[in-house]
Order: structure tokens, then C-alpha cells, then sequence
């Protein structure tokens, strides 16, 4: 199956299953297979992920939409990203957000996502080389929405301390096998909590997630 075919076939799937049309959109305009190792561009519209070296991967297309739907984000959103991987979710973001930050702890990973987005025209996309122990970027906090392309085993207290309050956290949170998707909404009156389903990614490291 051809590229086009196959990203046709993908986000006729896409606009079935996501409610909020606009992250439909926002993904029919970034070119997943820029993203994607020349290895496994054939694969870019398969709604799956693919791997982009270093031990780690680009998300599957479907779960990368329910969480971006899930943040909720306004034109004028501050978002930060942790796990840029190869850039995809970020230039995602940029489409509708006003700021996006991300950061990544592989440096080859930051230089190839920063150069991508940087020859797609991403202004409002800011890649960050971060040191393995750290969690976010506390100097551009707080943020409207965080979302967390990465498993912990439990929601990092650090990210909440970054939102402002009504902001939003989806991260995926369990074993390093398989890990529900949570969406927390920092309140006043005590974090909202709701569980969006099954999912799996690589371990997010860091201080207040997984060592290694």
C-alpha cells in the first residue's frame, strides 16, 4: 500500500474515533513519515508505533490523538512535553497551541527533532536536552496542559507542581509492561483524576518515576 493510500485509510479510522476534529486536523498536517526512520517510513500511517532508535518509539497515531483530545488544549495553551522522541507529538502540539516545550534525555533524538521542526517552519516549538534526573522545565512553568509521552509508575508530583491550576496532566501510569493513561486537572479542592484506558510505553526516568 502506497503512503497516500495509506494516510487516507488512516485518518478516515482517525475521524471515527476522536470527537474533538481540530487534533484531527492538526495530525493531517504533520507528516508523520518526516518523523519516522527511512527504514520504517513504508509504516508511517499504520496505527502503530514504530521504533526511532535508542530504545525508543514514535506513538501510535490513535492513542498520540485520544491524549492529545484529552488535554483539552485552547489557541493560546502554554504545553509542555516530556519524551519529544523524534518530534512528532510536539509538531502535533504546535498546531494548537500557542507555546509548546518539550524535553528529551537522548541527545541524538533533541538534535533530530529540533532540526525537523525547525524545516517545517515549528517557531513555537522549543526542544530541550534534559539531564536524565530531571523531570520537565521548571523554568517556563506553570503550564496550561502536560502530556507525558512516557510510563511512570505513578503520577510524578514534580509535573503536578508545574500546572497551573485547572491545567492538565495525561501520563501514562503502571508497571513498565502495561500502564492505564490517566488525565489528573489540578483543582483547589483536591486533583480530578480520571482514567482514559489500557495503554504501553517505554519508562519515563527521571526523579519521581523509574531510575533507569
Amino acid at each position: 500500500m502506497d503512503l497516500e493510500t495509506a494516510r487516507d485509510r488512516l485518518f478516515k479510522h482517525l475521524s471515527w474515533e476522536i470527537r474533538d476534529k481540530r487534533v484531527v486536523e492538526a495530525m493531517r498536517k504533520v507528516p508523520r513519515e518526516l518523523f519516522t526512520p527511512p527504514a520504517q517510513r513504508q509504516f508511517a500511517y499504520d496505527d502503530r508505533p514504530l521504533s526511532i532508535g535508542y530504545g525508543q518509539t514514535i506513538s501510535q497515531p490513535y492513542i498520540v490523538a485520544m491524549m492529545i483530545e484529552a488535554l483539552d488544549l485552547k489557541e493560546t495553551d502554554k504545553v509542555l512535553e516530556l519524551g519529544t522522541g523524534s518530534g512528532y507529538v510536539a509538531a502535533i502540539l504546535g498546531e494548537l497551541a500557542d507555546e509548546v516545550v518539550s524535553v528529551e534525555i537522548v541527545p541524538e533524538l533533541a538534535d533530530y527533532a529540533q532540526g525537523i521542526l525547525s524545516d517545517l517552519g515549528y517557531r513555537n516549538v522549543e526542544i530541550h536536552l534534559v539531564p536524565k534526573s530531571t523531570l520537565g522545565w521548571m523554568q517556563d512553568a506553570p503550564y496550561d496542559a502536560i502530556l507525558v509521552s512516557a510510563g511512570a509508575p505513578s503520577v510524578p508530583q514534580m509535573l503536578l507542581g508545574q500546572l497551573k491550576w485547572n491545567g492538565r496532566l495525561v501520563i501514562p501510569v503502571g508497571s513498565r509492561w502495561q500502564q492505564e493513561l490517566m488525565k489528573i486537572t489540578r483543582l483547589p479542592e483536591g486533583d480530578r483524576v480520571e482514567n482514559l484506558g489500557a495503554c504501553y510505553f517505554v519508562p519515563l526516568i527521571g526523579e519521581d518515576a523509574w531510575n533507569s
